[in-house]
């Protein structure tokens, strides 16, 4: 994580004292049910909780580099602080116990916190796409002009994909809200599953089905991928507004902020930044998911090649998402949209967008689709060239007025009845969530 691209709830969730504070909680959790158990002497987790302890990191830390490891570094902490109570944690347990459990508190939380930006920029594409749904625009194939879609519903796409990203990040919530207190290989040699369950609903998660030393890694896989599957949804649309923002299409842009200055060299210059900005950081998050489904594959009860990976992939690609996220709703917010430009567009399509209406109007005439292609687009090519308008060279082809009265070209030209779906498909769209 670095500070640009870290919003401040997630700098907090993944300190280094939060993550002591939650490995505390664990053991303490896990020593309420123990007690209940009969097998810790009643009331030690409540009288190590009234010494209110604060846990030092950088005490924990120096500890760590004499004993090389972690927990017992913290384990040591805790003693010192808590006295002769806190020898009853960690009973049966070993470090992954704690370790994982607290990584799903944590991934858990940080989900939360990426669903709830998910839902706050669904919010404001929502409310821009009904604001355009009848803003006509032209529509793009290979960057080519296609036939014509309206503003809104470019918007109610994004929506509709981005909704779907959110149900991904819900469901791999789910899936990661899991964690152990099965004791060394998963076994309850010293603990029993009544414990742990105990102890985890206390934490709000539930027990893995069949855990070894370790929580199964395809859960935090399918977290990893449903990120990068939200930011390149992110990424798509920061694509697109680089492309509207164009010099050459100018249909929409960024906001231009009072103050801002576009290039050191350049003073005229209006770059869309936040747009490529968050093209960049997509690739970010979405390296992510290699070393995840890397993980998977551990060699039998365990081993911790997955453990460094995780100490880096999560706070970073939960932090950039989250910064991506708010910075996507920001763009989305401000963005400027030019529909005089958007109608201009739409005009140096010169109506050859209608060549498919008069291809079905051709055929249903009772010619055959491909002779209809051809004149069709002999016509069109013409017009393309600059050889007269589309409309007018269709009229003037005796092999299409023979078929097609100058009454039935005109209805085919028709802008509204082309659009006419448009605003049942973005409320559609909007209907997702």
């Amino acid at each position: 994580m670095i500070p640009r691209y870290t919003p401040s709830d997630l700098a907090s969730l993944w300190s280094s004292d939060r993550r002591y504070q939650v490995w505390l909680d664990v053991e303490l959790a896990a020593c309420d049910a123990m007690e209940e158990a009969g097998i810790v002497p009643k009331g030690t987790a409540n009288r190590i909780r009234a010494k209110g302890l604060v846990l030092d990191a950088g005490r924990i830390e120096e500890i760590e580099r004499t004993t090389k490891h972690d927990v017992i570094a913290f384990l040591t902490h805790v003693e010192d602080l808590a006295g002769d109570d806190a020898r009853w944690l960690h009973r049966g347990m070993t470090s992954s116990d704690v370790l994982d459990t607290s990584f799903a508190i944590l991934l858990r939380d940080a989900t939360d916190s990426l669903v709830s930006r998910t839902t706050a920029l669904l919010e404001v594409l929502a409310k821009r796409s009904r604001e355009h749904a009848k803003t006509p625009m032209i529509g793009r194939s290979h960057g080519i002009f296609a036939e014509p879609v309206t503003f809104g519903l470019a918007l109610a796409g994004h929506h509709a994909e981005l909704a779907r990203g959110r149900e991904r990040l819900v469901r791999a919530r789910e899936q990661i809200a899991v964690g152990k207190i099965a004791g060394a290989v998963g076994t309850y040699a010293h603990l029993s599953p009544a414990i742990e369950q105990r102890a985890l609903t206390a934490l709000g998660l539930r027990p893995e089905t069949v855990s070894t030393q370790v929580v199964a890694r395809d859960r935090h896989a399918e977290l990893f991928c449903a990120m990068a599957l939200v930011a390149a949804g992110i990424e798509r649309f920061a694509t697109n507004v680089r492309h509207w923002q164009r010099s050459e299409v100018g249909e929409a842009e960024e906001a231009f902020t009072v103050g801002q200055k576009g290039s050191s060299a350049m003073p005229h210059k209006r770059n869309p930044i936040l747009s490529e900005n968050l093209c960049g950081l997509a690739r970010v998050v979405r390296a992510a998911c290699i070393p995840a489904l890397e993980n998977v594959a551990l060699w039998h009860e365990r081993d911790i090649s997955h453990s460094s990976a995780e100490r880096m992939i999560a706070p970073d690609a939960t932090s950039t998402l989250a910064f991506m996220l708010d910075r996507a709703r920001g763009l989305v917010e401000g963005l400027v949209v030019y529909p005089d430009r958007l109608q201009e567009n739409l005009g140096r399509a010169a109506e050859l967008y209608f060549s498919e209406a008069v291809l079905l109007a051709l055929v249903e005439s009772g010619m055959g689709r491909q002779d209809a292609y051809v004149l069709v687009q002999r016509n069109a090519m013409r017009a393309w060239r600059g050889d007269g308008a589309f409309r007018d060279n269709l009229a003037a082809d005796p092999d299409v007025s023979s078929k097609l009265t100058g009454e039935t070209l005109a209805q085919l030209f028709d802008l509204e009845h082309a659009l006419q779906h448009v605003p049942g498909i973005v409320e559609r769209a909007l209907g997702t969530v």
